[in-house]
């Protein structure tokens, strides 16, 4: 097998300068650079992938962390991100962390130990910016899908205020006036913006009551807190319900059913993704839809892009539009 130092000798040179030569990382003699190629001609000589990026400090793998790749949301993000990588030529590892902050820094951590490019960051449980900072050093870091407030790392992320606002305009455009919320534990800034989007016309639009709560993003969250409001939402006195995921919205319709609470004839529910059980549910889910793999192809180029012109990727934040699919789990306040 022809390595290098083979090359070298036959060029007359060292095997850095073979090295240089093949990376271009650094200048050569146009003179040498014949001699070399000459070299790597006659003894049929082709660098290989690890090589090349050894010569030019890099990886080519990109690591990607999310909370549960079981959710069908994560896993939609994380196919947009594979499908950005693969295109561009680069491999993927990934590291789920139950949305459990130690170990998120953990995983953070050994990933910076391992040596990859850039990381690409749905956080369940996110760290500080210093903490972020104290264990990545200058490594690459893409938030997707979340953030943590006011920080200086880039991020791409859908419109969620503006999902928020879609959701309050179509309850009250069916005569709804009273509302529960369920946002997620932590109220991560997702959330926090479905919630403050949701609030920002509603009291314009004649809404009154608004009850809060929390959960995690699961269907038993969903069960349980509307079970726990049952008195409210079988009287009458609240008609409609927001949560922040299709999972837990699927757990409130569920769970209305199994009380005989009619959806959406005595409750509306709305949902905010637009999983496949969302479209299949009965009745059909009205949800907020995301561009889940955009997100993840999006911030995949721009990490990409960025190594590529060895530049920083810089702090902006690319928002995404959602938008809001009527079905049949809303429908007007019965008179």
């Amino acid at each position: 097998m022809v390595s290098i130092a083979d090359v070298a000798e036959r060029a007359g040179v060292s095997a850095t300068t073979v090295s240089h030569t093949i990376s271009g990382n650094r200048r050569v003699s146009d003179e040498i650079r014949a001699r070399v190629h000459a070299a790597m001609a006659e003894l049929d000589y082709v660098p290989s992938r690890s090589a090349q990026n050894l010569a030019l400090g890099v990886t080519r793998i990109l690591a990607l962390v999310v909370p549960d790749i079981g959710m069908e949301y994560f896993a939609a993000l994380a196919k947009g991100v594979e499908r950005a990588a693969v295109d561009r030529g680069y491999n993927l590892i990934l590291a789920t962390t139950g949305s459990d902050r130690d170990r998120e820094l953990n995983y953070l951590e050994m990933i910076h130990s391992r040596t990859v490019d850039g990381i690409i960051y749905s956080a369940g449980a996110p760290p500080t910016e210093v903490e972020l900072r104290a264990l990545l050093g200058g490594m690459p870091l893409v938030f997707v899908d979340d953030l943590i407030e006011g920080n200086a790392f880039p991020a791409v992320v859908s419109d969620n205020e503006a999902g928020g606002r879609l959701v309050a305009e179509h309850l009250a455009g069916l005569g709804h006036r009273s509302a529960l919320i369920i946002s997620v534990n932590g109220n991560p800034v997702s959330s926090a913006l479905r919630t403050r989007g949701f609030l920002s016309v509603w009291d314009d639009l004649g809404g009154s009551s608004i009850h809060d709560s929390t959960g995690d993003n699961t269907e038993e969250t969903g069960r349980e807190i509307a079970e726990r409001y049952l008195d409210q939402l079988s009287s009458g006195e609240v008609t409609s319900v927001f949560a922040h995921n299709d999972l837990m919205a699927l757990g409130v319709v569920n769970a209305l059913r199994d009380h005989a609470i009619r959806v959406p004839e005595d409750v509306s529910v709305v949902g905010f993704d637009d999983v496949s059980a969302a479209r299949y549910a009965y009745p059909a889910l009205t949800t907020v839809r995301q561009d889940v793999s955009g997100l993840g192809t999006i911030a995949t180029t721009r990490m990409i892009d960025s190594l590529e012109a060895k530049r920083p990727i810089g702090a902006e934040q690319q928002m995404l539009p959602v938008t809001l699919i009527p079905r049949q789990s809303t429908g007007e306040v019965a008179r």
